[in-house]
């Protein structure tokens, strides 16, 4: 028997709360799925549509072999099973952005079968998550209902985009981690350059299913793999952040619960999330498979995969955030923690790495982690943004190493920096402005002789209570302009106040 992750509780006993996720991440490529119509993100209202696109009699598709080996790119990375026979299928609906009546997807034989990732959480347990399965499938255009009051318009650009659907297990059991894996899944794919992962674009976005259970029915459907113990589940579609993950899951499962335990029944139906009040609502009620008439598209004949040349994809992936993340652990000496916040987005591991070569590779994360990521957040910008290059943090990093200046002094160097109020290298700006630490002895026990005369009360604080010797320091690098070398005004005050 497993013990529940998390449990809810409600007014009539605990529920336990079941998490899946269906991706929708758009495959990194100059062109769609089944035309060479350019799948470039920002063009005016179908400009980058075919006449395959847009369904014109006698227009027959053909694959895109590029995003057929982006599948398998990204099937590889979430370490699953590349089935070397699939098929396309019509996936029948009707809507008005959709000009075939039916969507060209995957639906018995996909692409890419089952895997699985790790998921590290924020509490630094780490959970492994199912790979339900991987499949290609051409996405829909987009409708738009506010240029007229009473007219609607359709803009077929993403007509044919190519779109992989990644579907999990329902392995997460809460908010957070639902939350987690969506984040981990997109540090995949954007190492595996698959897909930009750019949610404000619409290029990544997830369909949330939830569902909750009474405690122990979680243990019963892995014993039996019968779905009812989990309940009946909703799918939120089309969410498009990490944090309205999080905020769906939660907001849910709750609402899920309190139906329960006032006598009503959920129902099986698509939901939409309302960023501004945090909630959801009813679309549609959700279909079965049996409703869309899945059937083997006609105009498509079965991909069949030559096993060398998917391990040829295989020899040529990228060190993905596991292994980065380990490396820079036994490489650089890093803590769990720190090598994960690093290794989780490509461009931050690059600059880091940079940073960090041939000096002191703790003292390197320090500085990205928190004073440079620190700045950035603040200021709303990407580390492609950084106003300091990592050649220059490197820089002053150095100055640290040989005791040119203190940490603090650093600090107020970087700030210079990053506020693009001095724009050199950063030696440069310590000579300029006279910031270089005070390391002559003598010129620092002279301060140290003058406070200790005149503050005869503190020193005989410190006799009896050492720590106080902190006191002192404060004033040494006061009187100094933060410039004394602070090893050497702690040495000489413990030598003057005979602190052991």
């Amino acid at each position: 028997m497993s013990e529940p992750r998390k449990l809810l509780q409600g007014s009539t006993g605990d529920w336990e709360v079941v998490v899946g996720l269906e991706v929708h991440a758009q495959v990194t490529s100059k062109s769609k799925l089944f035309s060479g119509a350019s799948a470039e993100y920002g063009a005016g209202p179908n400009e980058n549509v075919s006449l395959v696109d847009a369904a014109m009699p006698g227009m027959l598709p053909v694959i895109n072999k590029y995003c057929v080996e982006q599948a398998i790119r990204t099937g590889l990375g979430l370490n699953a099973k590349i089935n070397l026979w699939s098929r396309f299928d019509r996936k029948n609906y009707f809507y008005p952005d959709l000009p075939q009546g039916y969507q060209i997807s995957q639906y018995k034989d996909p692409i890419v079968g089952e895997g699985e990732i790790e998921v590290e959480l924020d509490s630094g347990e780490t959970i492994k998550v199912g790979i339900e399965r991987l499949h290609l499938e051409q996405d829909a255009g987009k409708s738009i209902h506010d240029l007229a009051p009473k007219e609607s318009y359709v803009d077929l650009n993403r007509s044919g985009v190519a779109l992989m659907e990644i579907v999990s297990k329902p392995d997460m059991r809460s908010a957070e981690e639902g939350s987690a894996y969506f984040s981990k899944l997109r540090s995949i794919v954007r190492y595996l350059g698959t897909c930009d992962g750019n949610m404000e674009e619409g290029s990544m976005r997830a369909d949330v299913n939830v569902s909750v259970c009474r405690a122990g029915n979680y243990d019963k459907f892995r014993e039996t793999g019968d779905f009812k113990f989990l309940g009946t589940r909703t799918e939120t579609k089309n969410v498009n952040s990490i944090r309205y993950v999080k905020q769906v899951i939660d907001y849910e499962a709750r609402r899920q619960v309190e139906v329960l335990e006032s006598g009503g029944t959920i129902d099986q139906e698509t939901r939409l999330f309302d960023v501004k009040s945090g909630t959801t609502r009813t679309m549609r009620s959700k279909e079965d498979a049996h409703d869309y008439r899945y059937f083997p598209d006609p105009d498509l004949l079965p991909l069949e995969l030559d096993a060398a040349w998917v391990e040829e994809i295989r020899a040529g992936l990228p060190e993905l955030p596991d292994q980065k993340k380990h490396r820079f652990m036994s490489e650089y000496g890093l803590s769990a923690y720190d090598a994960l916040v690093l290794a989780a987005d490509k461009a931050n591991a690059a600059y880091f790495e940079e940073v960090a070569k041939g000096r002191d590779g703790k003292l390197a994360a320090n500085w990205v982690t928190v004073e440079l990521f620190g700045a950035l957040n603040k200021e709303g910008k990407t580390i492609a943004e950084s106003p300091v290059s990592a050649a220059r943090l490197g820089g002053l990093i150095d100055l640290i190493k040989d005791g040119v200046i203190s940490g603090k002094i650093a600090k107020d160097v970087f700030a210079l920096m990053f506020t693009g109020e001095e724009t050199g290298d950063p030696a440069d700006i310590v000579e300029k402005r006279g910031l270089k630490q005070v390391t002559d002895t003598g010129a620092i026990e002279k301060v140290v002789d003058e406070i200790i005369a005149a503050n005869p009360k503190q020193v005989e604080q410190v006799k009896e209570k050492p720590k106080t010797m902190g006191w002192f320091v404060g004033q040494v690098m006061q009187k100094t302009g933060g410039k004394a070398n602070p090893q050497a005004v702690n040495d000489i005050l413990k030598k003057k106040l005979g602190v052991e």
